[in-house]
């Protein structure tokens, strides 16, 4: 197929600009190209002049790695009190890399799983707060693969840098995170307490909190009640497999109103693309418009619910509703709402129309099987540990690449 005739979903994309909203007291800058959110951490580590208070779910040994914890250190040395905390389970890089910056006077710590009730919990939350001013977040990691452009197979993601009254809770809430991280970790009941106890506050711009709960979380709520008043409705997530009373909500939704969904792909993590294809037959009779995005991997947590706008570390999956520390922004705000459904917009561009011929040709028995298994396994491990196990050669089949009969363009 000549690229005349390519369909606009398999043409090259490249990242919007950097843009910015004011609402409420507060700036955000939403930063959807890498390169440019790796520059803002970068700036905003090197702006920091009393404290520094760094979470990150996942760490790795690598070039960008190196980038941000040399900038640390030179914050350290410069007299900045940093702390920086990663969740143990989720990151690749071991505690001997962060001895250059424990030697300058940092402190560092491991959100370390033990072999208790705590094993299963991940502190999926990323964020990096400047004096108490400023705070870097969203849903990127520090590794390579979090800043990489779409040529290059990166994630793609959200970051938000954010000024205003908002930043005292992001200070809040590390303290608490702080006072876990530094006991024995043996207290599952804390975490729980930490989480049920938390403030969102009943303001247009709120901090939520997802965690380890028997029921939804703090942030799942919210996000179904606004779901359910919302008339237009646009996600983006990069895991989907909700528990049931979300997904109900949303074929809800997609039967009465205006419901847009863009999926991942591509994944390091190809179970959970399979687990999310297991609900698309009922999505699509409820009258979804699903899409799945092509260019790269997806790792976007962005939901609009009319001029509500949630974003953050928190995906529609089981982990993120119940059980992961996740951390989300809720603000409500026209021009913001407008702004971000200009990024969906971008984005659907280069997504491939998912509908009831798409899933005529890939929704074969086989298929079928896998999707099944897929979702089975990822309500019991965590992604980490899926990964491992393998569902077939054929895996992805090349479904979100060709239709049946075309070359797959890599």
């Amino acid at each position: 197929m000549t690229s005349k005739n390519k369909p606009e979903w398999s043409k090259p994309y490249s990242d919007p600009e950097p843009f910015e909203v004011s609402a409420h007291g507060h700036t955000f800058t939403f930063y959807p190209k890498g390169a440019d959110r790796l520059e803002a951490l970068i700036d905003l580590i090197g702006w920091a002049k009393e404290t520094l208070d760094c979470f990150w779910f996942l760490y790795d040994e690598d070039e960008t790695g190196k980038r941000v914890l040399d900038a640390l250190t030179q914050a350290v040395k410069r007299g900045v009190k940093v702390r920086l905390y990663i969740d143990a389970f989720g990151s690749g890089a071991e505690p001997e890399f962060f001895k250059p910056f424990e030697e300058a006077g940092g402190t560092f710590a491991r959100f370390q799983a033990q072999k208790s009730k705590r094993f299963l919990i991940r502190n999926h939350q990323k964020m990096a707060i400047a004096d108490n001013e400023r705070v870097m977040a969203g849903g990127f990691n520090i590794s390579d693969h979090y800043f990489a452009p779409p040529s290059e197979n990166g994630w793609n993601d959200l970051g938000v840098h954010i000024t205003g009254p908002l930043v005292q809770r992001y200070t809040d809430w590390y303290k608490c995170i702080h006072e876990w991280v530094s006991s024995d970790g043996s207290e599952f009941r804390r975490i729980r307490e930490m989480v049920r106890d938390w403030d969102p506050g009943d303001g247009p711009v709120r901090l939520i909190m997802g965690g380890p709960t028997s029921v939804t979380s703090a942030w799942a709520r919210a996000f179904k009640r606004d779901l359910a008043a919302a008339e237009r409705i646009d996600v983006v997530t990069a895991y989907f497999s909700p528990p049931r009373s979300v997904r109900r909500v949303l074929r809800r939704a997609a039967t009465h109103k205006n419901l847009r969904m863009i999926l991942a792909s591509k994944s390091d993590f190809e179970i959970t693309v399979l687990a999310a294809r297991l609900h698309y037959k009922r999505l699509l009779r409820a009258g979804t418009k699903l899409f799945e995005y092509q260019p790269s991997k997806l790792h976007m947590k962005l939901y609009v619910l009319d001029d509500v706008c949630h974003f953050g570390s928190g995906n529609l999956d089981m982990r993120s509703v119940r059980l992961n520390l996740e951390v989300m922004v809720r603000v409500e705000d026209a021009e913001m709402a407008e702004k971000l459904r200009g990024l969906m917009d971008h984005m659907e561009e280069r997504s491939r129309p998912i509908d009831k011929t798409w899933y005529k040709q890939y929704a074969g028995i086989t298929d079928k099987a896998r999707w099944l298994v897929s979702s089975f396994m990822l309500r019991f491990l965590d992604y980490k540990l899926s990964r491992e196990f393998n569902l077939g050669p054929s895996k992805l089949k090349n479904a979100s690449l060709s239709h049946k009969g075309e070359k797959a363009d890599n």
